[in-house]
């Protein structure tokens, strides 16, 4: 008897034992939930990404390496700082006058140090930006905060070594910024403009929808006229718009997104389909029937988006939508159709579209913050897919090789599927959801039966 009262005391304690460790560690990860959604959290991320990529590109900078584009980045700052000439000046530019402030900045040490310069301005932009999302403290804050990380994190080859790098963080410092100091702002969107100009969708927008208009046109207008300024002193007047001339003359882009069935053809082997190296501008690029169509139909299909955005984003201010909302769904559309709709379509291109919607995140309430988030999913999906298909995959696509095609294919339909998302949300906003789904009952019910 006395037997089965210590068994039975023993069972009793190991259960007790067994329930009090499994009570600690549901305290344990109580405790540790909440610090993912403190600010210190995500900067402690951050910092570690930060030592991250220093060690991993170390041996580069110690050596006077550059990665990615910096080499040909360098090799004009170099020409310039020695008096071979500068591009943009002496001779037409792909790039934005103003393009040459991270360009030449990364110089001023000296060469070999190019690509730490780089790195150490990237690195601080993006702080500044990681800063400004998470000014509020809010959960919505805390979101967009892991959100911009994830993006840096996903898009790090572009983000890091392309001038997308610079401009992106800029951007989400002057959204942060469009209700408290629009002139800041604008001048913020003009600078960046000046140095890649998809910032111009932000401008666009903020002139239709926000009631700051005049002052971030006054500072866009500013910053324009100090780089005609500029541009005259330095006898280039009548260079400064080549950048907008630049692509005119080029095919398809092997990964752009409005190649994608010319690139089934080339990997089909239908007749006159095919990859081709554009030494020029090294980059690859597809041919095939009809593909005349599409060069013809990428800036008229631009335009056609960025003037249906902007009109549908005044329609829905003047019927009250949030101003602030509209403005970076506009500006969402208009850049989704910068990248689907373009014959280049380069990696880079995703960072036109995720700090819009990683602004949208720190600053959007109510049910658009969970379609918001729904996009940003998406897009940080479809940012990671981008990575692997370049620069990781981006051999394999070139020789067709199937699975690669596949893989692009599906990074360009979701880009399609978010353009679409987007521009319901834009008529959402422009007529009511009540009025959209009454016009669809009506179509609805006019079916035969």
């Amino acid at each position: 008897m006395a037997t089965i009262e210590r068994t039975t005391t023993r069972g009793t304690t190991l259960a007790e034992r067994a329930q009090a460790r499994a009570l600690r560690h549901t305290r344990q990860i109580a405790t540790l939930a909440p610090r993912w959604r403190e600010a210190r959290t995500v900067w402690i991320a951050f910092g570690v990404l930060q030592a991250a990529t220093i060690a991993v590109l170390a041996g580069h900078m110690l050596a006077g390496d550059t990665l990615g584009d910096l080499p040909l980045y360098r090799e004009w700052a170099m020409d310039a700082f020695e008096g071979r000439g500068i591009v943009g000046v002496d001779e037409e530019w792909v790039y934005p006058l103003l393009a040459w402030l991270p360009i030449g900045f990364a110089n001023i040490a000296t060469a070999p140090a190019y690509l730490a310069m780089w790195i150490g301005m990237i690195g601080v932009l993006d702080a500044l930006a990681l800063r400004s999302l998470l000014a509020s403290g809010s959960t919505r804050a805390i979101i967009a905060g892991w959100a911009w990380l994830g993006m840096l994190l996903a898009l790090a080859p572009v983000a890091l070594l392309r001038l997308e790098g610079v401009t992106a963080p800029l951007v989400i410092i002057a959204i942060s910024l469009l209700a408290r100091r629009p002139w800041v702002a604008g001048a913020l969107l003009a600078v960046a403009t000046w140095i890649k100009v998809w910032p111009a969708a932000l401008i666009g927008g903020a002139l239709v929808v926000m009631h700051e208009r005049m002052r971030i046109l006054q500072a866009g207008l500013v910053v324009t006229a100090g780089v005609v300024v500029m541009a005259i002193a330095l006898g280039n007047a009548g260079l400064l718009g080549s950048f907008a001339m630049m692509q005119d003359d080029r095919n398809l882009q092997l990964e752009a997104p409005l190649a994608t069935p010319w690139v089934w053809m080339a990997m089909l082997d239908v007749r006159d389909a095919a990859v081709f190296q554009n030494v020029a501008l090294a980059t690859r690029e597809v041919v095939g029937p009809l593909d005349g169509l599409a060069q013809e139909a990428s800036t008229p299909l631009m335009l056609l988006a960025t003037i249906a955005a902007l009109v549908l984003a005044q329609v829905a201010v003047r019927r009250g939508a949030d101003r602030h909302e509209t403005l970076l769904t506009a500006a969402l559309v208009i850049t989704v159709a910068m990248f689907a709709c373009n014959r280049v379509g380069s990696p880079q291109y995703m960072l036109w579209i995720l700090p819009v919607a990683v602004a949208a995140l720190a600053t959007v309430d109510g049910v658009a913050q969970r379609w918001w988030r729904r996009m940003t999913a998406v897009l940080l999906s479809t940012g990671l897919l981008t990575t692997i298909i370049f620069p990781i995959a981006y051999m394999a696509l070139v020789d067709l090789q199937a699975w690669a095609v596949v893989l692009l294919t599906i990074r360009n339909v979701l880009l399609f599927v978010v353009l679409a998302a987007a521009a319901r949300r834009m008529v959402v906003l422009a007529i009511g959801r009540s009025t959209l789904d009454a016009v669809r009952a009506s179509r609805a019910g006019g079916l035969p039966g």
